[in-house]
């Protein structure tokens, strides 16, 4: 990762291949936040002078940027806003359209929004034009924030998933119906709070049962490289299973769409 740019950069995340940051900064809404990465790395900028962090960790926009996914003419699968949260209630209605317009206009990307935030997501929805290449999905980390998933199955995103991380206890019961795609992964870095096996393996078996696809990210600690990601002898690196429908999808509407780039 280039740690000059916040705007766009390639990705170690292992289900994105890029990162793009029209807004950086945040704030803390449950507690998977008491740990964010997002955060601790705002703060390394900061320290090293680069303009875009002078600020820290508050909420701001970044307008110069909205245009950077145009400029990226092979297709990747890319984080929006992997230091922020695009439905943070700072962020003005008429700039997250500006960002769903880019990412329509850049119909040969993947993009990939994540939010904990689906209050927000759920009012908004309604008035959004949703394209077929944008995944939408919640944070989920304990029982007592499942009622997101609720709000992301609102919406009309073509591919929904969750984001089970950090895994923070137990999650029996998921209703999976209209998700796409669930990903898990313990806490990583300074003070990682631990995950156990079996809430992993059973998180796995909902998805197996529900025909949902499944990707284990880490198991997290202080030690990320150590721990490593394989569950029972496996690395679990399953995307959803519509992709090539979709893909076919954003081709067509591509073609519909005068002077495109």
């Amino acid at each position: 990762m280039a740690f000059a740019r916040c705007d766009m950069a390639n990705s170690s995340i292992e289900w994105t291949d890029a990162t793009w940051n029209p807004v950086t900064g945040c704030s803390k809404v449950s507690p998977g936040c008491k740990h964010c990465y997002a955060e601790r790395f705002s703060k390394r900028l900061q320290a090293m002078g680069v303009s875009k962090y002078s600020n820290g960790f508050d909420v701001i926009l970044h307008r110069d940027a909205l245009h950077v996914p145009l400029t990226w003419k092979s297709p990747r699968k890319i984080f929006v806003n992997s230091m922020s949260d695009l439905f943070h209630e700072d962020i003005p209605e008429d700039f997250i359209q500006d960002v769903f317009a880019i990412m329509r206009q850049a119909s040969w990307h993947q993009f990939q929004v994540l939010t904990k935030r689906s209050r927000r997501l759920s009012e908004l929805a309604q008035f959004i034009d949703w394209p077929h290449n944008v995944w939408m999905g919640v944070s989920v980390e304990t029982t007592t924030y499942k009622y997101r998933i609720d709000h992301l199955r609102q919406t009309n995103a073509y591919i929904k998933f969750l984001s089970l991380e950090p895994l923070l206890g137990p999650l029996d019961g998921l209703e999976l119906d209209g998700i796409d795609w669930v990903i898990v992964g313990g806490e990583s870095g300074p003070h990682a709070r631990p995950i156990q096996r079996e809430w992993v393996i059973d998180i796995r078996d909902q998805c197996l049962q529900t025909d949902v696809a499944f990707f284990f990210k880490q198991w997290g600690g202080t030690s990320k490289k150590r721990t490593g990601r394989d569950l029972d002898g496996r690395t679990w690196d399953e995307l959803p299973k519509n992709l090539e429908s979709i893909a076919c999808k954003n081709i067509l509407d591509q073609r519909s769409i005068p002077n495109s780039i």
